[in-house]
């Protein structure tokens, strides 16, 4: 197939993306389940961290969308391999193992407490031991997940709504990043942070990078030590009180707050340090996958640009 009538293709099928694919997500409406579902993914992504092999730039840790919800992907332990996956179709959490047995339980109104046990004794009934640190990572005021019976919604229309944004923000990342040849992540979704992220790499090492709240600094030393222009989406949250998409760029090259981007809904957040988009605006236009793609592409430009990638080599003509 020839680049025209791949791109022709690509925006034939964007065209025919219909406009409920991108639910109204208003976060004053789940914030309960919202701030809920952050520490049972937590909990899940603990327990992948806790044994799967480090990779570069944390990215042993995440999450990733499914065609259902969110799943680890295989993570190996005693010489087992298992899986835990979020189906919010179903509304239910899945545990399979590689020898064929499984277990699973209701994604329901529970505390954060009851969901720890539940799990916990669930893989335990298929052999796997799982200790974890039971302290969450990345909030204000974090409570012990054994402890937790403050966070106990579940609102399943909006727990739905909310991984139909991560299923076709993915699929606009996927072109975004077709036409970059250099280091690029994987699409993933992080359970600290709570976001869906993509990001790519100039291959220049970053200056060492000066800590964010709530993290350690080994942390964010490890995931920031090359230099990266970087875009997600965040259900709002803590400062936030919308979803969002964002793009940054680390370290930030001078000119790059003043920069001119795209849309004209985009602007440049100083308190967060990067350009943001609301997803309303998206969610909103009579093309949200092209609007996207143009904040996307139009942020990375400037970052690209004003740092002086060697962008005849990273990218494709």
């Amino acid at each position: 197939m020839t680049a025209l009538a791949s791109r022709k293709t690509a925006q034939e099928t964007t065209a025919a993306t219909p406009a409920s694919a991108w639910p109204d997500l208003p976060l004053a409406a789940w914030q309960d389940t919202r701030d809920t579902l952050h520490m049972w993914m937590q909990i899940v992504g603990k327990i992948r961290m806790k044994y799967t092999p480090p990779v570069n730039h944390w990215w042993h840790v995440p999450l990733y969308v499914t065609s259902r919800g969110l799943t680890t992907s295989p993570i190996p332990c005693g010489g087992r391999l298992f899986q835990i996956d979020f189906d919010f179709i179903d509304h239910t959490l899945r545990i399979e193992a590689d020898d064929g047995s499984r277990e699973s339980f209701q994604l329901r109104p529970q505390s954060v407490a009851a969901f720890y046990a539940e799990l916990m004794e669930r893989l335990r009934s298929l052999g796997f031991k799982t200790p974890i640190w039971t302290m969450p990572c990345e909030v204000e005021n974090p409570i012990r997940f054994e402890d937790d019976q403050k966070h106990a919604a579940y609102d399943a229309e909006f727990a739905n709504r909310f991984w139909r944004v991560l299923l076709q923000t993915e699929c606009v990342f996927r072109r975004f990043r077709e036409p970059f040849l250099g280091k690029t992540s994987p699409i993933h979704f992080f359970w600290g942070s709570f976001d869906l992220a993509v990001t790519r790499f100039s291959g220049r090492r970053a200056p060492k990078h000066p800590g964010a709240p709530n993290v350690a600094d080994s942390v964010t030393r490890e995931a920031y030590s090359h230099e990266v222009s970087s875009a997600g989406f965040w259900p709002g949250g803590p400062g936030c009180p919308e979803p969002i998409f964002y793009s940054y760029a680390y370290p930030q090259p001078k000119g790059f707050a003043q920069a001119k981007v795209l849309p004209a809904a985009a602007s440049y957040n100083s308190w967060f340090g990067e350009f943001v988009l609301p997803y309303e605006s998206v969610r909103k236009s009579a093309n949200p996958e092209e609007v996207l793609l143009q904040f996307l592409q139009s942020t990375y430009d400037a970052a690209a640009d004003l740092a002086k990638w060697d962008r005849a080599a990273l990218e494709r003509t």
